[in-house]
């Protein structure tokens, strides 16, 4: 079967408040955004590949490492923003928002993701994997998602959900696909009350009416949110290539 072609795009800003520069941090020896870069070029459905960002200093080091870059506007609330920014420069009917601080990103998952998308009728995709060790579902800086029997997803929280969870939760990975003209759309609508709420913007989505297809992988990510998460992640890395 042919697939309808996608657009990755890697969406990444020098400007972060709490880790300023973090798409440049360096993990062992590379730039952070060239280990998410190489980690999706594996995806076999993704037909153009492109870092999105506000800041040539991220330019210059994309094309260091031979990555396609855009310059897009430094006044972007959101990731989302500034995909479907570079989105509307590309005509693919299918984009892939590959979060920039998830340097263990496989390209298998973001395959399945091209694969949901190809029903032009779901607006939206995105991942989630089990998590079994309970005590975390009371983390509020840990995403948890509810789908129903189709999975599709019903509701995103901070909270613990579902409460009483006796064998395990799905953690949100916040890696996301859209229909192209559905993206374009969204960006115009304004943030909505449970968004705000749980500070969640994929809450929007689900408010507006539109669905997002959940899709199961094997293992949560290790994302960067600090410093200090670039030491776990190199000892995953060390511990991978002595495995």
């Amino acid at each position: 079967m042919i697939l309808r072609k996608a657009l990755g795009v890697i969406p990444v800003r020098f400007a972060s408040t709490r880790f300023p520069g973090k798409p440049l941090a360096p993990i062992l020896g590379k730039p952070m955004i060239q280990w998410v870069w190489e980690g999706a070029r594996q995806a076999k459905n993704i037909d153009r590949l492109v870092i999105a960002t506000e800041d040539r200093r991220i330019l210059a080091a994309a094309e260091a490492f031979g990555a396609e870059s855009v310059l897009t506007s430094p006044s972007h609330a959101s990731g989302t923003d500034r995909v479907a920014e570079a989105a509307a420069r590309f005509d693919l009917p299918v984009v892939i928002n590959i979060q920039g601080d998830e340097p263990l990103i496989r390209g298998a998952d973001l395959d399945r993701l091209v694969e949901v998308l190809q029903d032009p009728g779901l607006q939206a995709a995105s991942l989630m994997a089990r998590v079994t060790e309970l005590p975390l579902i009371e983390d509020r800086n840990i995403v948890k998602v509810v789908t129903d029997a189709s999975g599709e997803a019903l509701y995103f929280s901070r909270a613990a959900i579902p409460s009483g969870a006796g064998d395990f939760f799905f953690q949100h990975i916040g890696i996301y696909g859209y229909q192209r003209e559905f993206l374009l759309a969204f960006r115009g609508l304004p943030p909505s009350r449970l968004e705000k709420a749980e500070r969640l913007e994929q809450l929007r989505i689900l408010e507006s009416g539109a669905r997002i297809k959940m899709v199961e992988i094997e293992r949560p990510t290790l994302s960067v949110d600090s410093p200090q998460d670039i030491i776990k992640v190199e000892a995953f890395l060390e511990e991978r290539a002595h495995g």
